[in-house]
């Protein structure tokens, strides 16, 4: 009898390899060789008609001419990250291949990183470090560094999903107010969970002291906040962005922020990618982190769990995190 070859998961990216024990022992995984971070496009494409599964990074890109080489064998992309704009879902869909996502590890440490941006920003943390560490570059008498409290304020989320209602709980125990504003309103339930008046999105831009930004990226959400919305703020708003950079026109908020239109802002991502335009970078207003909303230890290994599991319980059966739905999949 002709013995069964072991499925073939291809990753592109060299992660701590404890989240992917289980999965080594089930089947053959290959990583990029040792002392090589990621392999590259071209090498993924040499590959990938020997493999059934594609386990990409939330930064590698998979098009119609890598997934059609991939075609036959290729069945399942497993994306290591809740967003998936780096993947073409409507080919995946028409090739019948199946793409998941990383939804739940996510959503905790987003939270935590949009919560601390907010108060880095109202509180001017980053701005009293710097000038703390330079000679003279501090005054400190009782008016000079102040900064804006959180409670009492308005907090106004543009989409209120998982990630939305984690920050809004932590916003609840700060003793702020929250209002938000989704494509759809949702249960009364939730919103009486987290004292959230849903609202629509000129008067949530209108009346917020802190904008969280907590959409998916699309289309339709691509300069979402551009001139108009931040003309609309508050001259004491902060706007938080922890989605994707697209989202915000970055040059025109950087404008706002050096004219000091608006308090501040927080970014962890940037509309053009890890080349942050040097007008953020040189507003003191502005704290920027180079996308960490995710970059912790516990959560790198349970995400690598989590695509993990999608891939075995693909195969074997369970719960699979779908962002599509192929014909016979």
């Amino acid at each position: 009898m002709k013995r069964e070859m072991k499925r073939r998961i291809l990753v592109t990216y060299n992660m701590f390899r404890t989240g992917y024990s289980e999965l080594e022992k089930r089947y053959d995984v290959t990583f990029p060789p040792e002392g090589q971070e990621s392999f590259t496009y071209d090498e993924v494409y040499e590959m990938l008609p020997e493999y059934d599964v594609l386990q990409s990074m939330f930064n590698f890109p998979v098009d119609r001419k890598l997934m059609e080489r991939g075609l036959p064998r290729l069945q399942l992309i497993s994306n290591y990250a809740v967003g998936f704009d780096n993947i073409d879902i409507p080919v995946a869909t028409e090739l019948g291949i199946t793409v998941t996502n990383t939804p739940d590890p996510v959503i905790e440490p987003t939270a935590d990183l949009a919560f601390g941006l907010m108060l880095a920003v109202a509180r001017r943390i980053a701005d009293v470090d710097r000038r703390l560490r330079t000679p003279d570059a501090l005054n400190w008498t009782l008016l000079e560094n102040l900064g804006l409290s959180l409670g009492g304020k308005t907090l106004g989320i543009l989409g209120m999903g998982r990630i939305g209602q984690a920050l809004a709980r932590r916003a609840c125990a700060s003793n702020m107010n929250v209002i938000y504003h989704n494509r759809n309103r949702l249960d009364t339930r939730i919103e009486e969970k987290y004292n959230a008046v849903y609202t629509g999105f000129d008067e949530l831009i209108r009346t917020s002291d802190f904008i969280s930004i907590n959409v998916p990226y699309s289309e339709e959400t691509y300069h979402m906040i551009g001139r108009e919305q931040i003309a609309m703020m508050k001259p004491a708003a902060i706007l938080i962005n922890t989605a994707r950079g697209p989202i915000v026109d970055e040059l025109a908020l950087a404008e706002a922020l050096k004219e000091k239109r608006i308090w501040g802002a927080g970014l962890d991502v940037f509309e053009f990618g890890d080349k942050v335009s040097p007008e953020i970078l040189a507003c003191e207003n502005a704290v920027v982190t180079p996308h960490i909303g995710t970059q912790t230890y516990d959560v790198r290994n349970e995400m690598a769990e989590y695509v993990c599991r999608n891939i075995i319980n693909f195969y074997e059966g369970g719960p699979v995190a779908r962002v599509n739905n192929p014909a016979g999949r």
